[in-house]
C-alpha cells in the first residue's frame, strides 16, 4: 500500500483546506462540510456540537446559527470557537482555532435567502435550544407560519445569523500506519503564518 505524501509546509493553508474539502466531497457519503463547533461559557465551560460549514476565505470559517441558542449565548458572551473537521472516509482532520465574529447583516440575508422554504420557516418557528412542551407546538407554529407567509417572502429573524471564526490555527492531521501519523500547525503571527510539523 503506497504511502500519502507528506503535508507540504510550503502549502498556504487555506489552499490545502480547500483541496481536502474538495477530496472530502468526492468521498464522504454525507456532509462534507460538517464538522464540530466548540465553545464555551465565559466561566470556561466547554459545550461541542455538529454543524455545516457554510463558507470560508481567508477572513474565516462561517456558520449560521439563532442567536438564542446555547452556541449564540456562548458566542456572544465569549468570542472565542474551535471547528474540528474529520474527514473518515480520507483518514484525515483539521483542527481550527480563533475568535468569532458575527458576519454581515448583507452576508446573513444572503445566505437566509438561499435556504429552502421549509427551512426558512423552521428558522422563524424554532425556539433553538429551548425547552418545547410538545413537538406538537413546534409543527404548530410552522403550519401557522406556512399560511402566514405562502404569498409573501420570507424575512430573516433578527435572532438568525452567522459568525465567523477567524482562524488563529488551522492544524492537519492525516493518517499514516502503526499511528505514525502526519500532523502540521499552521499559526498566524502579526499578518503572517509560520508552519510546525508536529509529533503524531
Amino acid at each position: 500500500m503506497s504511502l500519502p505524501p507528506l503535508l507540504d509546509l510550503t502549502a498556504d493553508p487555506f489552499v490545502l483546506f480547500s483541496h481536502w474539502l474538495e477530496e472530502a466531497a468526492k468521498s464522504e457519503p454525507n456532509d462534507p462540510n460538517a464538522m464540530a463547533v466548540a465553545t464555551a461559557t465565559p466561566d470556561g465551560r466547554p459545550s461541542v456540537r455538529m454543524l455545516l460549514l457554510k463558507g470560508f476565505d481567508e477572513r474565516g470559517f462561517v456558520f449560521y446559527t439563532n442567536l438564542n441558542s446555547r452556541k449564540g449565548q456562548e458566542l456572544l458572551a465569549n468570542p472565542f470557537a474551535a471547528l474540528l473537521f474529520h474527514w473518515k472516509s480520507l483518514k484525515r482532520q483539521v483542527r481550527i482555532e480563533g475568535a468569532v465574529s458575527q458576519v454581515s447583516p448583507a452576508e446573513a440575508d444572503e445566505y437566509f435567502a438561499s435556504r429552502s422554504h421549509t427551512s426558512r420557516l423552521g428558522a422563524i418557528a424554532s425556539n433553538q435550544s429551548h425547552p418545547l412542551d410538545h413537538r406538537e407546538t413546534f409543527e404548530g407554529r410552522l403550519k401557522a407560519l406556512e399560511l402566514e407567509y405562502q404569498d409573501k417572502p420570507i424575512p430573516r429573524p433578527q435572532n438568525w445569523h452567522g459568525f465567523r471564526v477567524k482562524s488563529e490555527t488551522i492544524e492537519f492531521w492525516q493518517d499514516r500506519p502503526f499511528r505514525l501519523h502526519d500532523r502540521a500547525v499552521w499559526t498566524l503571527t502579526e499578518k503572517k503564518w509560520t508552519v510546525t510539523r508536529l509529533y503524531p
